[in-house]
This record gives structure tokens, C-alpha cells and sequence, in this order.
């Protein structure tokens, strides 16, 4: 398994490097998020063992198992939020994760704060973006999220570290490319009314390559690395 996982974390890499060439960026302003939401903790154990630094998980009851399962070696993973957050949840959030990536609202901007806060930590988050017309997808609208920046921007507690987005699945992920394009602009207003650095976490399996040729900072990738195991 670990000798699989090398050869598939090498190949993602490669692609993340080749499509930062085309875009004239550099690989290392690129962080690799593997998703784990599928796998256990043998798994992790393996990725860690690649050299992977970064894990995310959608879940806080999935990830708070595997992280006590993994006492030994978790303080040598930066752990990872990615699915829709409750409220109700932030307090464990803030416990278990190093970072946010699926803030959506005031409100749950305020409990992450209040519930760092309590806990002597600084978060870093990310604001999660609706850039499709999707049903399915969590986030808040592209009109709103300046305002909701700027909260977060004065909320003890929270630093403010970018946007996240999902693109719709496409067979040609070519058709992705205006849902990142449209992340990377209000990242650019965001700079101009605030002087906020974003980062931008977006890009998956199927998209990634092209999400780091419109500026993804951070990739969060699953199926191409671990699917299967």
C-alpha cells in the first residue's frame, strides 16, 4: 500500500508542478490537503509516512476517532476541515482542526471565535464561497462574502486566511475553469477593498490542474491518492 501511495503522491505532484509551470507560478506556493474521509487510520499512517503534512476530513465525530487513534504521530499533521461545519460543532472543531476551510456564515464565525478564544488558539479559516447554482453545494453567495470577510477580519480569535470553493463535476474539467476564475476575482476585490492576501483553497480529483492554473493555493485532493484503499 505505502509503495501505491508514493507512486500516486508522486504523480499528483508532478501534475501540480507542470500545471504551475503553465501558469507561471511556483509549486512550492502550493499546498497539498490529502482527504481521508474514506479511509482509516492505517492509511494515514502511510501517508505520513510518504512525507504528506496536510490531511483533510469532512467530519468532526470521523476525525476526532482517527486523530485519538493517532496520538502517537498527530501533532505531525496539520489537520483540516473541509466539509460544512454546524455550529454546534465548533467547539470540537476547534479542538481537533488546525484550520477551517468551510466558514459560511456570522454566526459561525462568532462560536469559532469565541470557542478559539476559550481555548488559547488563534484559527485560521477560510470563507467558503458559492460559486455555482448547485443545490447540493454549501457556501455563501459571492455578493455577501466581502461583508462576511470583513467581519471575520475583526472577530478575536480567527485569522482570516482565504476562500474555498466547489466547482460542479465535469468530465471535461476544462468547464470548471469559470467557478475558480470567478473565486480568483473576488479574491483580487477582496485585495483591493480590504489589502487581504487570499489564499484559495479549491480544486479536487478531477479538477485540480486546472484550479492551480486559475491561483489555488491549496488543492484538496482524495480518490487520486487514496481512492480504493
Amino acid at each position: 500500500m505505502e509503495d501505491l501511495l508514493r507512486r500516486r503522491l508522486e504523480d499528483v505532484r508532478g501534475r501540480i508542478r507542470d500545471a504551475a509551470r503553465r501558469a507561471g507560478r511556483s509549486a512550492d506556493d502550493i499546498r497539498l490537503i490529502v482527504v481521508t474521509k474514506t479511509v482509516g487510520v492505517d492509511v494515514i499512517r502511510a501517508l505520513l509516512r510518504c512525507g504528506v503534512g496536510d490531511i483533510g476530513e469532512n467530519y468532526v465525530q470521523q476525525a476526532m476517532a482517527k486523530k485519538e487513534s493517532l496520538q502517537d504521530v498527530a501533532d505531525k499533521v496539520r489537520w483540516h476541515m473541509i466539509g460544512h461545519l454546524q455550529r454546534n460543532k465548533a467547539k470540537k472543531a476547534v479542538q481537533l482542526f488546525d484550520c477551517v476551510h468551510s466558514v459560511d456564515s456570522v454566526r459561525l464565525a462568532d462560536e469559532l471565535g469565541k470557542r478559539s478564544l476559550a481555548a488559547g488558539k488563534v484559527m485560521p479559516v477560510f470563507v467558503e464561497v458559492k460559486t455555482s447554482e448547485e443545490a447540493t453545494k454549501f457556501g455563501i453567495s459571492e455578493e455577501e462574502a466581502p461583508r462576511l470577510v470583513e467581519h471575520i477580519l475583526g472577530v478575536k480569535g480567527l485569522r482570516f486566511e482565504g476562500l474555498m470553493t466547489m466547482a460542479p463535476f465535469f468530465e471535461d474539467s476544462e468547464k470548471a475553469r469559470p467557478y475558480f476564475a470567478r473565486l480568483r476575482e473576488l479574491s483580487e476585490r477582496l485585495r483591493r477593498e480590504f489589502g487581504v492576501v487570499c489564499r484559495l483553497s479549491m480544486g479536487m480529483t478531477a479538477d485540480y490542474e486546472v484550479a492551480v492554473e486559475e491561483g489555488a493555493t491549496d488543492v484538496r485532493i482524495g480518490t487520486a491518492i487514496v481512492g480504493g484503499l
